[in-house]
């Protein structure tokens, strides 16, 4: 780190290549748009930090020393170091301003995200969506640690060490497949759901959680799966119960491969939320993915 104290800085560095392209300093000062004072200032400045003459003057201009052309050529591999330097961390940039990082619970991620991103897109073509999908209690952990720029759940409740905002609603409904006993009932009684072994989301998921809180306790489940997808398919398969969230199961529902059954006195409405740290509010593209999510216009 001390031989730095003898190395000129970019400015002097410049002087130095283009004065022994140039081959005089008049030459080399009207290529750098400065005046040959100035120009002349920085080589002497440069030679005086390097202990060593690089130009010989002559009356027709500057030519290299043996030592100097050594020089101008480390001098000509900063300038392209800083010069690659400036170009990669400018790439950064720009890529970062157009990427959002976004952390999203199953049901959001599969029954919205994709048209929010669809809608995104169309306006803001640039923008690339980096999106970790899981349950509610992952994606408060993503946003907690500062780690997406944004992050969806569907959970009952957000940290209050976090900002959120209402983007959507759903509710959590009960569904059998189409000949399942339940099929038939107009209802059942919040102890049917309790005392049936039904498919679930696991544990943290929001779904799973406000279920439990609205429920109460259940039976143990006759499997746990991790996103709406699976759940949905396996109460298809293993024909019993399960509760999910509207909005993953209306294309089943409107096919008829399976059929929504009423509890008596167990509304489960929820919101859906978008939720970030409040050291990282939505800015640039995420702010406009809030926007979209919120059901605004892009300006």
């Amino acid at each position: 780190m001390q031989n730095l104290a003898h190395v000129p800085d970019l400015e002097q560095l410049r002087a130095l290549t283009v004065a022994a392209g140039a081959g005089s300093l008049s030459a080399a000062a009207r290529s750098l748009g400065v005046t040959q004072q100035a120009l002349s200032a920085r080589v002497r400045s440069a030679e005086r930090l390097l202990g060593v003459a690089v130009f010989e003057r002559t009356t027709h201009g500057v030519r290299l020393t043996g030592h100097g052309g050594l020089v101008v050529a480390w001098a000509q591999a900063v300038l392209d170091a800083a010069d690659a330097l400036g170009e990669g961390v400018l790439a950064m940039r720009t890529q970062s301003a157009s990427t959002v990082r976004v952390a999203s619970s199953n049901t959001i991620s599969e029954c919205l995200l994709p048209d929010w991103s669809l809608a995104l897109r169309a306006a803001r073509p640039d923008v690339h969506l980096e999106v970790s999908p899981g349950n509610s209690h992952d994606v408060l952990e993503h946003v907690a640690h500062g780690g997406v720029d944004l992050g969806f759940v569907e959970g009952p409740g957000v940290p209050r060490s976090l900002r959120s905002r209402t983007v959507a609603t759903d509710e959590l409904v009960v569904v059998v497949p189409r000949d399942h006993p339940w099929a038939g009932r107009l209802a059942v009684d919040r102890r049917d759901l309790q005392t049936t072994p039904l498919v679930l989301r696991e544990e943290g998921s929001g779904t799973r959680t406000l279920l439990e809180q609205r429920a109460g306790e259940l039976a143990a489940p006759v499997a746990v799966l991790s996103s709406s997808a699976a759940v949905r398919d396996g109460a298809l398969t293993l024909g019993a119960p399960t509760v999910l969230s509207s909005l993953a199961v209306s294309r089943d529902l409107d096919a008829g491969r399976l059929v929504r059954v009423a509890v008596r006195d167990l509304p489960m409405p929820r919101r859906l939320r978008a939720v970030w740290h409040p050291n990282q509010p939505p800015r640039g593209a995420a702010a406009d993915l809030l926007r979209v999510a919120s059901g605004l216009a892009l300006r």
